[in-house]
């Protein structure tokens, strides 16, 4: 299986003094699907912007298929349109992303930008509207659309332009459960067309849902673990540590006197 993407002890920091990132080295194979998560403030979303070569690694390096790449690549004009075209970023914040005066026109922006004829990008703007049920959608303004729209807007200026490998950072933030559901069933459908799935999260649930290789973050910016959603879901101390669950007492008093119960939970349960 070929990696397409990769990190070789990469390291960030903001402003050279808020580290981000401290020597984390990951593998991503093609066709994977990949959950990195951590605590907020961990370097989840440093770390898919360094993957989707949106910031560059102080130290260390990035590859795209075994290639190094730095911000100098993408003065190359054949490297930049290879690499965008096969790498998609969704923004955690919708808002981020969407900037044109229509639905429509955010989904045709990309492949327009790529060189594609205006006939074949429409005719890829419609079939992904329909695919992400937003057609009603197609000429409203990103303001007049709730959260759930946007997030189907931005993903869906993404998907036109048919990348291989799909990074999203926190992509259920914010979204009704209903619209969670959705974009669950969608990572599955794109993953299963052979579409390389990369995604941060804090959610311990979607994490179960999603079953895959799971990218552990500790605070110190490191990679505490890697394994399948099972093994790392069960590690309630590991968990414990990087900050994703969390213990909880109870106290109460009977006949024998006060008894303390402790209870782990996920972040927001």
């Amino acid at each position: 299986m070929e990696t397409v993407l990769a990190l070789r002890g990469a390291a960030y920091k903001y402003y050279e003094k808020i580290t981000a990132l401290d020597g984390v080295s990951l593998s991503i194979e093609s066709g994977q699907r990949v959950t990195v998560i951590g605590a907020n403030g961990s370097g989840k979303s440093s770390l898919l912007q360094v993957l989707a070569g949106l910031m560059f690694p102080q130290s260390g390096e990035v590859l795209f298929k075994g290639e190094p790449f730095t911000e100098k690549s993408f003065k190359d004009a054949a490297f930049l349109r290879h690499f965008r075209s096969a790498v998609g970023y969704v923004f955690q914040d919708s808002d981020v992303q969407l900037f044109c005066p229509s639905v429509f026109d955010e989904l045709v922006f990309g492949p327009l930008q790529m060189g594609m004829d205006e006939q074949e990008a429409s005719g890829r703007a419609e079939e992904i509207m329909m695919m992400l049920g937003i057609g009603a959608l197609r000429d409203r303004p990103p303001y007049m659309l709730s959260g759930g729209e946007k997030k189907k807007a931005a993903i869906g200026s993404v998907l036109t332009m048919n990348p291989e490998i799909i990074l999203l950072d926190e992509p259920t933030t914010g979204l009704d459960p209903r619209t969670q559901a959705f974009l669950v069933e969608l990572l599955f459908t794109l993953n299963d067309a052979g579409k390389t799935i990369v995604l941060s999260t804090h959610d311990l649930a979607l994490v179960e849902e999603l079953q895959g290789e799971t990218v552990v973050l500790s605070e110190g910016h490191t990679i505490e673990r890697t394994g399948s959603a099972g093994a790392i879901l069960a590690d309630e101390e590991m968990l414990l540590r990087v900050n994703l669950i969390h213990e909880h007492f109870h106290r109460h008093k009977d006949s024998g006197g006060t008894i303390t119960h402790v209870h782990r939970h996920a972040h927001g349960d």
